[in-house]
């Protein structure tokens, strides 16, 4: 561990000023703006011009969000960084800066650190996204972290979930219940697998024969990737902000039966789901594998409405990944499933909540 917690700061300063990472990821455009960074008593930085700000933040505790024998080092820092990112795509905005605080626990010693930050720094650079503080501290217990994000959108582009209306369509930008498709192999994975699952990482080179052998299934490979190392979707809530075609938009963290719900209470509506349209991880078990893209959670793909004026203007794929048409707003309240036979059931939100998963 290190020595001091100057020493700390002089170690993160010296990583988050590096041109290159140990990837050679280069710095990213559009990082800037930092008057004044690490090491004071508060960051410094310019906002733009006629542009709103954007706060949002995360915590990811040892034991809820991430675990050490599942979770390699450098996936609990891109995911820790990738939540906040996903809030900022839900309002079509561009992330900015991050601010972390890490209480990290004294079983997890300097290397840990070290790869944690490599894997919040290399998520941040590809998107340009500018490390300028926090706080940090050394505790007996489990380790938290809490990744605040700032981030910027002209005024009035801003996507809030309480914009759908009655007959507005409902779509989702990826395939659901991945990540909790992931999380379940990787519980079910035998010792040394990991390594291989690490390999999987968005960048990463030189995954050998045997690492691809290890994760043999095309399927499984994808799952433990979206649960690993999930990829927020700024591209598009930026697209859809800016061409004002989404009503409403929420991220899916928890959940599509859950965030769903979110959506339709701060609307005031209600909304009707097509199980046939619903896109699931493709599992053998088609109970199984919609049950999963309901409630897994974690996903981090964007939920958003369209009013149907606008759809004709949405495309069938953005960055040559499919958008799909889920369903639609109704005007009574509460959300409802259409079997593949076409019955109609009411479908309680199911997915992650702290308060009733504590209870």
């Amino acid at each position: 561990m290190f020595r001091s917690e100057d020493e700390f700061v002089r170690w993160l300063e010296k990583l988050n000023e590096s041109p290159q990472g140990r990837e050679g990821v280069r710095t990213a455009r559009g990082a800037g703006g930092v008057k004044l960074g690490l090491g004071d008593d508060a960051a410094l930085v310019s906002v733009k011009e006629k542009h709103e700000l954007i706060l949002t933040t995360d915590m990811s505790i040892e034991g809820v969000h991430f675990t050490h024998g599942l979770h390699p080092a450098q996936a609990v820092g891109h995911r820790a960084l990738a939540r906040s990112l996903s809030d900022v795509a839900a309002m079509g905005g561009v992330p900015r800066y991050v601010l972390v605080s890490l209480a990290i626990s004294r079983q997890a010693g300097r290397d840990w650190v070290a790869r944690f930050y490599h894997g919040m720094r290399t998520l941040a650079r590809r998107f340009g996204v500018r490390l300028v503080g926090g706080d940090t501290a050394v505790v007996p217990a489990r380790t938290m972290i809490d990744v605040l994000v700032a981030g910027e959108v002209p005024p009035g582009k801003a996507v809030r979930r309480s914009g759908a209306r009655a007959g507005d369509l409902i779509f989702a930008s990826g395939r659901l219940g991945l990540s909790a498709l992931g999380l379940r192999l990787l519980r079910k994975q035998p010792a040394g697998w990991l390594e291989s699952a690490h390999a999987l990482r968005p960048g990463a080179a030189g995954s050998s024969a045997k690492d691809e052998r290890r994760v043999a299934a095309p399927l499984a490979r994808e799952a433990v990737s979206a649960h690993l190392y999930p990829e927020p979707q700024c591209a598009l809530g930026r697209f859809l902000s800016r061409r004002g075609l989404a009503s409403a938009l929420i991220d899916l963290s928890d959940g599509l039966s859950t965030d769903l719900s979110r959506l339709c209470a701060a609307s005031g509506v209600g909304a009707r789901l097509w199980a046939a349209k619903i896109p699931r991880p493709g599992l053998p078990g088609a109970a199984d594998s919609l049950r999963l893209a309901l409630h897994g959670g974690e996903d981090y793909q964007l939920l958003f409405t369209v009013p149907p004026r606008q759809a004709a203007r949405l495309p069938a794929k953005f960055q040559a990944r499919p958008l799909y048409n889920l369903g639609e707003i109704e005007a009574a309240k509460g959300v409802r499933l259409v079997t593949v036979e076409g019955k109609v059931r009411t479908l309680e939100p199911a997915g992650w909540d702290y308060f009733r998963a504590g209870a």
